[in-house]
């Protein structure tokens, strides 16, 4: 039962920074502080939809285009009216979106609710610069697996001793072993999406 729980937290702690760093749709693209939104709002002040169109496949141009038209056309009429016009404007934006990605619209969240690691990002292109995210996912990493080696090996000594201490060995083999796995998943899942991209360019 031990083995199977420590399993699952360690499949949930990877899987939530692959998650975050894979999935440009979770929990970030559909929030009022997302790079969507923040792209609406510039088109929207700029009156020019062009900044908009890149969140988009092709074949759903022309329902933006109608849905910022709309928008322009009565946001003017009053502050309650602009509020109104430009939410919609966002939602159906961000539906689109999502629904280009193959996944569904579950409403526009509010500003804060990004994932850390992903606001991290966001603001490291903002800014032009990765060292410290890249600093901080390296750190973070090595502390998790320098801390289940470290527990591992010190229960390793007296795996023999008792069948007891042979299954804490046990536990402790299978969380650093697993957690490994899952992060040189995560290396070789940015290795692959690198080779497509550069093979995709020949």
């Amino acid at each position: 039962m031990r083995v199977r729980r420590l399993l699952v937290t360690t499949a949930i702690s990877m899987g939530v920074m692959i998650a975050a760093f894979t999935s440009p749709a979770l929990a970030h693209c559909d929030s009022m502080d997302g790079p969507v939104v923040a792209d609406a709002q510039r088109a929207i002040a700029a009156k020019d939809v062009t900044p908009v169109l890149k969140w988009i496949p092709a074949a759903d141009e022309a329902e933006i285009r109608r849905s910022f038209d709309m928008t322009l056309a009565v946001r003017g009429e009053s502050d309650t009216a602009r509020t109104v016009a430009d939410r919609y404007f966002f939602e159906t934006l961000i539906r689109v979106h999502r629904a280009g990605e193959g996944d569904g619209f579950t409403g526009l969240k509010p500003a804060g609710s990004v994932s850390p690691p992903i606001a991290a990002a966001d603001k490291a292109l903002r800014i032009g610069n990765v060292n410290q995210l890249a600093d901080e996912l390296a750190t973070g990493i090595r502390h998790g697996v320098e801390a289940r080696f470290t527990h591992a090996l010190e229960l390793r000594k007296t795996a023999d001793k008792s069948v007891a201490q042979g299954r804490e060995y046990v536990e402790a083999y299978v969380e650093f072993t697993h957690f490994a796995e899952n992060a040189a998943h995560l290396l070789e899942a940015g290795a692959d999406h690198q080779h497509r991209e550069t093979a995709a360019a020949h």
